[in-house]
């Protein structure tokens, strides 16, 4: 059976996210939590409905909620969301 996102693999997909791809987190800040002035960002939690973004936006610590556009089956499919959102941020407009 697939990993469900249960707090423990919330916690190892924020970890790897922000160890191993700390500027595809900032560019979902920035495009998708409309945070746009964000200057970092760090993955804080991740759930079925989407993830949770503690972004530094002129200066101050802003907490940045990213809904997905469906739920989340496991960790799998978070893997491939998170890859789909950062292509479509990378598509040539």
């Amino acid at each position: 059976m697939a990993d469900t996102i249960t707090p423990a693999v919330s916690d190892r997909i924020c970890k790897h996210m922000n160890d191993d791809h700390a500027d595809a987190v900032l560019l979902y800040a920035q495009k998708f939590g409309d945070a746009i002035a964000a200057t970092a960002a760090t993955m804080k939690a991740i759930d079925t409905d989407g993830m949770d973004l503690d972004a530094i936006v002129d200066g101050q610590n802003t907490i940045v909620r990213i809904s997905f556009e469906r739920p989340l089956v496991d960790a799998k499919d978070a893997h491939h969301v998170l890859v789909d959102m950062l292509k479509q941020v990378k598509q040539p407009s």
